[in-house]
């Protein structure tokens, strides 16, 4: 057996698979966000362990026995958060969150350095964990004193598990310090933010062994001590591995809350002046690439909650077979935009309204609008030198075939619907779990879900939603002018 732990940004999932990978069952547990003041994120690190011990006690009770079978265990979790700890390895202050807008300005001064984008190959956003260390210099001097190590959430939780501080490739890449391309810490990023390497985990491989069970635990879960723990990934870097997204020219498109467009790379391709993510994968010697949309299924769940009508049945109103633009155009900008405009300020809107606009017309405009928010990604993924042939649909949107049809003909690319099965972040953890105690081959490890089907682009329409794409692309420049 192997185990997949996922450290969410709302829970923990524990995943057991056998040999075979084939899910055996899993255990969960919720946490909160403290939101203190305006911007602000945070979690008590003490909170994640409690929710892994209760997910594994949940794996335990439904399959007992079968944890003595584990043979590796792989982490994934949420990226960017900042745990500080003291030289005794204890929590100086909650975590700093992803999605904590509070050094927004400490962002944009590390950003106008240039080689923080000639090293790391990102802008420096706010959610990023430099940014965040040098927002407690300026603002909890004393803490900041005091820092002795800075660790990512989930290799907090290797901290925990093995008393190990280890981090990986591609959960690292997000904090603003690693030289992305060439997989390791920069003293000069470091040393911009009053830091050295000292205070950063030694780096593995995602796939490599990066500590091992403590005989603690090993005996409170009925596990074998000295299980190898796996270096492990970010949670979309984990996604990708459990999804099988992780040789070059393979992507995904997840629309969930938010839009992902998640493409391999065999090499280096940074392009931070669209936005995009550019990451090292979990995988030794692979790269990946992120465009990210803010407000996928989230738009449609807006127009849902004005319209009261539910997703599913708006979804409905427009049949199964895919409609022509009708010239009313949706910008899904409703909290900011991340590829290609790195804009927070711009927000979204509806053009071409007229008195026989119906509510079904509304829809599809919301549709293609996120649609076409894709397609930026996929334009400025080509900037940087990535070519795609086809993507697999994941996330809760993809359950729509009629905005799959919309997003294969905006993309102009087929998108694979695969088979129903749990290929998420905590899957991608327990293979590479599997990786790091057997020594497998990734690739042979890490393979595409079977395709249950496959949307072809509309070539009856693809005309008529370029046009519409160019409309939706000339509207970005109009509305910033009148944004405050």
């Amino acid at each position: 057996m192997y185990l997949g732990l996922d450290l969410g940004t709302s829970g923990v999932k524990a995943l057991l698979i056998d040999a075979g990978q084939t899910v055996i069952g899993s255990g969960h547990a919720s946490l909160d966000v403290s939101r203190p003041h305006p911007g602000w994120s945070e979690q008590n690190p003490a909170d994640w362990i409690r929710a892994c011990e209760e997910a594994i006690a949940e794996l335990k009770a439904s399959h007992p026995g079968q944890l003595a079978a584990v043979k590796g265990i792989g982490l994934s979790g949420q990226m960017h958060g900042a745990t500080l700890l003291d030289a005794g390895d204890q929590v100086l202050r909650p975590c700093i969150l992803w999605n904590d807008t509070r050094s927004h300005a400490e962002a944009a001064k590390l950003d106008a350095d240039p080689r923080f984008r000639k090293l790391t190959g990102n802008i420096v956003f706010p959610g990023f964990t430099a940014p965040k260390l040098v927002w407690v210099k300026n603002n909890e001097p004393d803490i900041f004193a005091k820092v002795a190590k800075v660790l990512l959430p989930k290799d907090f939780l290797r901290l925990w598990l093995s008393g190990e501080h280890i981090s990986e490739m591609s959960d690292s890449a997000g904090t603003s310090w690693l030289d992305v391309g060439k997989r390791g810490w920069s003293s000069d990023l470091l040393t911009a933010t009053s830091l050295d390497e000292k205070q950063m985990p030694s780096l593995v491989e995602g796939t490599e062994k990066a500590g091992a069970l403590r005989s603690e635990l090993a005996s409170k879960w009925g596990m074998q001590a000295g299980i190898p723990i796996a270096g492990g990934a970010g949670d979309n870097a984990a996604s990708a591995c459990g999804m099988g997204t992780v040789a070059a020219g393979q992507a995904f498109v997840s629309l969930g809350t938010s839009g992902v467009l998640f493409a391999a790379n065999a090499s280096y391709l940074p392009n931070p002046e669209s936005a995009v993510h550019t990451f090292c994968h979990a995988l030794p010697g692979t790269w990946h690439q992120m465009g990210v949309i803010l407000s996928a299924t989230d738009s449609l769940n807006w127009l849902s909650e004005i319209s009261g009508k539910g997703p599913g049945e708006l979804t409905a109103e427009l049949g199964d077979a895919l409609k022509a633009p009708t010239g009313v155009s949706f910008l899904p900008y409703l909290s900011g935009e991340r590829t290609p405009h790195n804009d927070s300020a711009i927000r979204g809107s509806f053009t071409g309204l007229a008195h026989e606009t119906s509510r079904t017309v509304l829809t599809q405009a919301v549709l293609e609008g996120v649609a076409f928010a894709f397609r930026d990604s996929l334009e400025a993924l080509a900037k940087a030198g990535t070519t795609l042939t086809r993507v697999t649909a994941i996330g809760g949107g993809s359950r729509s075939r009629y905005w799959l049809k919309a997003i294969a003909t905006a993309l102009g690319l087929p998108v694979d619907v695969p088979a129903d099965g749990d290929f998420g972040a905590a899957f991608g953890a327990a293979r590479l779990g599997m990786i790091a105690a057997t020594g497998a081959d990734p690739l042979r490890v890490c393979t595409a879900p079977a395709t249950d089907a496959t949307i072809e682009p509309v070539a009856a329409l693809s005309n008529a939603y370029a046009d519409a794409y160019q409309r939706y692309r000339a509207l970005y420049p109009a509305i910033r002018a009148v944004t405050a």
